[in-house]
C-alpha cells in the first residue's frame, strides 16, 4: 500500500479547499452530494489507473503515446494534458503561498517561489531515492492535512439533518453549477489519473514490457516451449515481487479505498465546516477571509491548524502534480526535460498570477474548472484501455466496471456542457 495515498493528495490540494469552502459558505449544505458523488467516481477511476500501471508496466501517458500513431494528434493531446497540469500547479502553488502568508506574513510572490522550491526538493527525493521515501514524506503531509482541515468540524459539529439533506442532487443557480464543476475538477483531477498509473508502475514493476504493451506480454514459455496464457493467480511478469496478481490487485483496491475514504472525509469536513460556521460572514469567499472568520468563530488554534493544513496541502500536491507533469511529457512526447528546467517552466503561470496580483481564491476556483474540462481526455482513454482484453488480458475490466466508467464519463461531460451553456448564454 502507498501509491494511492500519494495520488490521493491530489484530491486534497488547495483547489479542493477553495472550492469546498466557497461552496459551503455560499450555499450551505446544497452541494454535499457533489462531494460524495465525486469521491465515489474517484475510487473507480483511481483503481483503474493503478491497475493499468501494474498490469502493463506502463503509465497511462506512455500507453497513449505508443498507441496514438499520428505525431500531430499526439502533440495536440499532450498540449491539453500539459495545460491541465499547469492549471493544477496554479491551485497548488497559490495555496501554498496563501498559507505561508497567513502563517508567517510572507508576501504571496515569495511564498509561491518557496512552494515551488520545496516541490523540486521532493521530486529530487523521488527520483534519487525511489518511491518509498517519497511516499513516506507525502503520507506524513497527508496526516497534517487531515488534522488541519478536520479539527474545526470536531470543535463545531455541523447539523446532521441539514447535511443529510444535502445528499439530494440539485442546484440553486448557474453559480452553483460553476462551483459543482469546480468541486468535481478538484476531486477527479486528470493529473491524478496520469500519476497513479506511474506511481503503481514505479512501485511494482521492475522491467519494461514489449514495445506495444500488448497482451503478448502476458504469455510465458511452457516446459516444452509452447506458449500459454498466464493465469490471474500467478505473479505478474516483470513485477518486483512474487505476489500473485489477484492478491496484488486486491491489495491495490484496499489501498485506493483507504486513500479515497480519507480524501472524501476531509473534503466533506471542509464543506461542512464552511456550511456550519461561515454562511453570512463577510469575506468568506477567499481563503484569507475564511481563515479570519474561523479565527473569530472558533478561535486562533483552529484557524492556525487550518493554515497549517493548507500549507501541507500545497507542498504535497505541487510535488505530485509536478511528478505527473513530467510523466505526461515523457510518455506522450518520448522526451525528458531536466527536472529543474521543467519545474521552472510549469511554475511560470502560477508565479505570474501572484506577481500580477490576481485574486488568489478566484484563481484557485477557476483553475479547478479548467481541470474539469480535462477529465474526459484522461478518463475516456483509461476506461477504454482497461476494458481492452488485448492489453490487460485476464485483468481486463468486468463489463459492469466498464459500464460504471462510461456512466461517470457521461455525467462529467454533461456537467461541463451545461456549464458552457450557462457561461455563453449568460443565464
Amino acid at each position: 500500500m502507498g501509491p494511492a495515498f500519494v495520488a490521493g493528495v491530489a484530491y486534497l490540494d488547495p483547489g479542493n479547499v477553495a472550492s469546498n469552502m466557497t461552496a459551503g459558505a455560499q450555499y450551505g449544505y446544497l452541494l454535499v452530494w457533489v462531494v460524495v458523488l465525486g469521491n465515489l467516481m474517484a475510487w473507480l477511476i483511481q483503481y483503474l489507473s493503478a491497475k493499468l500501471g501494474i498490469v502493463t508496466g506502463r503509465s497511462l501517458p506512455d500507453v497513449l503515446g505508443r498507441r496514438i500513431r499520428n505525431r500531430w494528434s499526439r502533440r495536440a493531446y499532450w498540449v491539453q494534458a500539459e495545460l491541465v497540469a499547469m492549471a493544477t500547479d496554479i491551485a497548488e502553488v497559490i495555496g501554498g503561498a496563501v498559507a505561508l502568508n497567513l502563517l508567517f506574513g510572507i508576501p504571496l510572490l515569495w511564498g509561491g517561489l518557496i512552494t515551488g522550491a520545496v516541490s523540486i526538493v521532493l521530486l529530487i527525493l523521488q527520483s534519487r531515492c525511489g518511491p518509498r521515501p517519497f511516499e513516506f514524506v507525502i503520507v506524513g503531509l497527508l496526516v497534517i492535512i487531515a488534522v488541519g482541515f478536520t479539527a474545526g468540524v470536531v470543535v463545531a459539529p455541523p447539523d446532521i439533518t441539514s447535511a443529510i439533506s444535502g445528499l439530494e442532487p440539485r442546484f440553486a443557480d448557474s453559480n452553483s453549477v460553476l462551483l459543482a464543476t469546480s468541486i468535481l475538477g478538484a476531486t477527479i483531477m486528470p493529473h491524478a489519473i496520469y500519476a497513479h498509473s506511474s506511481l503503481s508502475r514505479d512501485r511494482f514493476v521492475s522491467q519494461r514490457r514489449d514495445q506495444d504493451g500488448g497482451f503478448s506480454t502476458w504469455t510465458a514459455r511452457g516446459a516444452a516451449g509452447s506458449r500459454r496464457e498466464i493465469d490471474d493467480t500467478e505473479p505478474l511478469p516483470g513485477t518486483s515481487t512474487s505476489i500473485p496478481a489477484n492478491v496484488l490487485l486486491r491489495a491495490t483496491r484496499w489501498d485506493v479505498s483507504a486513500a479515497m475514504v480519507i480524501a472524501g472525509a476531509v473534503n466533506l469536513c471542509i464543506m461542512l465546516l464552511a456550511a456550519a460556521t461561515l454562511p453570512g460572514v463577510a469575506g468568506t469567499d477567499s481563503l484569507e477571509g475564511a481563515h479570519a472568520a474561523l479565527g473569530v468563530a472558533l478561535g486562533p488554534i483552529i484557524a492556525t491548524l487550518f493554515a497549517v493544513g493548507l500549507l501541507a496541502s500545497g507542498l504535497a500536491s505541487t510535488a505530485v502534480g509536478a511528478y505527473a507533469g513530467a510523466e505526461i511529457m515523457s510518455g506522450l512526447l518520448h522526451i525528458r526535460v531536466p527536472l529543474v528546467l521543467r519545474r521552472i517552466v510549469t511554475l511560470a503561470p502560477a508565479i505570474a498570477i501572484l506577481w500580477l496580483g490576481f485574486d488568489p481564491t478566484q484563481s484557485l476556483v477557476l483553475s479547478q474548472v479548467v481541470l474539469s474540462f480535462g477529465i474526459p481526455f484522461a478518463l475516456i482513454p483509461l476506461v477504454a484501455l482497461t476494458a481492452n482484453s488485448a492489453l490487460l488480458g485476464p485483468w481486463r475490466n468486468h463489463w459492469l466496471t466498464t459500464a460504471a466508467g462510461i456512466v461517470a464519463s457521461v455525467l462529467l461531460i454533461a456537467l461541463n456542457g451545461v456549464l458552457l451553456w450557462l457561461v455563453f448564454t449568460g443565464v
